[in-house]
């Protein structure tokens, strides 16, 4: 309780210096170098509070994806939790809207899911890749809640033309979802690695575990949007588990 007191109180000085240094209506606070270190300071002793926050959150209980711990005796692994924890954790501005678009999908999507024998925790998939917003589609063509590629829809029984895209369907896309994360699993026997393929693509995942002979994902060299995917889907499934631990106010 002291410790949470002291790391509160810190923040808290440290943003009325930004407060205070910023308001000066006489002078240019980056012009003035005594003001701008401290402004510096200032910055960096809020940003080390955060990611302590983060650190802290992350320490005090088992973190899991698809029912397997993560590996959090690996600093590297630790630190890239922590990163995107704490990236999460103070984007308070979308707090509400995040959890009221959980609240609604995500225990339609879990029971999809659950009748396919797909992990739970792939829920947090089209959370992350839409905000549960349908009408979002990619600079590449992918569109819908999964963010599924017009070819691979077609693939999985979803119309994608002119006058139809059942990509925006909550329940067939999930179906169709469902599907092609057990033919992954299929061909990679291994859930993290099933949520690499899902973002990068099976071909490419493969390719990368031949040429590196290293079937596990977190000592894989991935594309830097795949090596910290699965990282995503953790620290979202812990901030709409945990609210208030990741100081969400709902």
């Amino acid at each position: 309780m002291v410790k949470k007191k002291i790391l509160c109180t810190g923040m808290v000085l440290s943003m009325l210096i930004l407060s205070k240094l910023y308001s000066t209506p006489h002078e240019d606070p980056i012009r003035d170098p005594y003001k701008k270190r401290l402004i510096e300071f200032a910055e960096q002793k809020t940003e080390e509070k955060r990611n302590s926050k983060a650190s802290e959150y992350a320490g005090d209980h088992l973190i899991t994806f698809a029912e397997e711990n993560l590996p959090l005796e690996n600093q590297r692994v630790k630190r890239r939790l922590e990163k995107y924890l704490s990236k999460l954790s103070f984007k308070r501005h979308q707090s509400y809207s995040l959890h009221k678009q959980a609240e609604k999908y995500l225990p339609q999507i879990a029971e999809i899911l659950k009748s396919h024998g797909i992990p739970e925790d792939f829920k947090y998939i089209p959370l992350v890749e839409s905000g549960l917003d349908p009408r979002i589609t990619s600079h590449r063509g992918a569109g819908g809640y999964w963010q599924f590629m017009p070819a691979t829809a077609r693939l999985y029984g979803l119309k994608v033309n002119a006058s139809m895209d059942e990509r925006k369907n909550l329940i067939k896309s999930t179906h169709a979802a469902a599907r092609y994360l057990k033919d992954l699993y299929s061909k990679f026997g291994d859930w993290t690695l099933v949520a690499a393929a899902y973002n990068v693509g099976e071909g490419s995942l493969q390719s990368s575990i031949r040429r590196q002979n290293e079937d596990n994902y977190y000592k894989l060299l991935l594309n830097s949007e795949t090596s910290t995917y699965v990282y995503k889907l953790v620290s979202m499934k812990e901030v709409i588990e945990n609210p208030e631990k990741y100081g969400y106010n709902i």
